[in-house]
């Protein structure tokens, strides 16, 4: 940016999870979409991941907040606190002035007006002089590289933390989607909930969330099987420590409920979709972004489950924010962009 440049764009891919934000097409914010405010005085104290080493460890005047709930905003000072926060990280070299900020941000396919209005004005009390949005999972197809306004079929499926969003795209709009709020958040609940179950141990968010991204697996049996993981927590029977040992064959199944939903999901889109474009579908095969796409061996259970091929989208982390930046890129170009 030169020294009168006052414009600064922005992508940003405002997860329940992580936010991420690219800048002159480089990453440069990847942090958990995490806040940590003062209880007395309402201050910032941290965000991302300062904040996220504070989640089950504060004090009584000290309160981390997920400001994000579902893939829509929760709280709504916490959102701007936050994208406040992890603009300021981006410093523009050689600028006089502060920039006016032109921002696209990536939204839910099944957001509602008040939701998307709330974005809208967390973005413009954050700094945002020209704001527009893009639904997920057209952000993440052009992420994963598909041509989005050609005239054919292609799928794509982005498991985040909060939504999964399943939606069928061509000639430049989402012909039929199902968003369900079954996604990283559940998975990780789910295997919270199996362990105080199956072993009468206690663990805690940050802990599942780990076991999750270790050895996360959607189908029981694995050509390349993680090693086993070790874990210590209060038993719920005696309160003293107990350490048990984990395999993903367990954190399969603890996952198979939250992940039929998805199947079912998945099915009830390609029941909708028209004949041609399914034909595409079948030909192409089905895109997998967003962190789920990263579970061990959910691209073979979907294939299995519907006998189409399933691809995982180079970087599926990074997916979403990587289209919105092709978005922000040829704003004056696509008509699916909201403004």
């Amino acid at each position: 940016m030169g020294l009168f440049s006052l414009t600064q764009e922005l992508a940003i891919d405002l997860g329940t999870a992580n936010t991420l934000i690219v800048y002159n097409d480089e990453v440069v914010v990847d942090e958990p979409s995490v806040v940590a405010v003062n209880v007395q005085n309402g201050q910032l104290e941290a965000f991302g991941s300062k904040a996220h080493a504070f989640i089950g460890r504060t004090n009584p005047n000290l309160r981390t907040i997920r400001p994000l709930k579902d893939g829509v905003i929760a709280d709504f000072n916490a959102t701007e606190l936050m994208l406040r926060g992890m603009i300021s990280k981006i410093k523009t070299k050689g600028s006089l002035f502060s920039p006016s900020l032109k921002m696209v941000i990536c939204i839910p396919s099944g957001s509602t007006n008040v939701a998307i209005r709330a974005v809208r004005d967390s973005a413009e009390h954050a700094g945002g002089r020209e704001v527009a949005m893009i639904f997920e999972p057209m952000a993440a197809a052009l992420g994963a590289g598909l041509d989005v306004e050609a005239p054919e079929g292609n799928m794509i499926i982005d498991i985040g933390g909060g939504t999964s969003e399943i939606a069928c795209i061509s000639l430049g709009g989402i012909v039929c989607s199902e968003s369900i709020d079954v996604a990283g958040d559940v998975f990780t609940s789910d295997i919270m909930e199996y362990v105080r179950q199956q072993h009468s141990v206690r663990i805690g968010e940050r802990t599942a969330e780990d076991i999750k991204c270790k050895i996360g697996a959607a189908v029981p049996e694995l050509d390349d099987e993680p090693a086993d993981y070790v874990v210590t927590g209060p038993s719920m029977l005696t309160g003293l420590p107990q350490t048990i040992t984990l395999s993903y064959n367990e954190i399969a199944y603890a996952l198979d409920k939250s992940l039929a939903k998805l199947d079912a999901a998945l099915m009830k889109v390609l029941q909708e979709m028209p004949a041609e474009l399914y034909t595409d579908v079948v030909r192409n095969g089905i895109f997998l972004a967003g962190g789920g796409a990263l579970i061990k061996g959910l691209d073979r259970r979907l294939s299995k489950k519907t006998g189409i091929p399933f691809h995982i989208a180079e970087d599926p982390l990074r997916a979403v924010v990587r289209g919105t930046n092709i978005a922000l890129k040829n704003i004056n170009r696509f008509s699916f962009l909201m403004r």
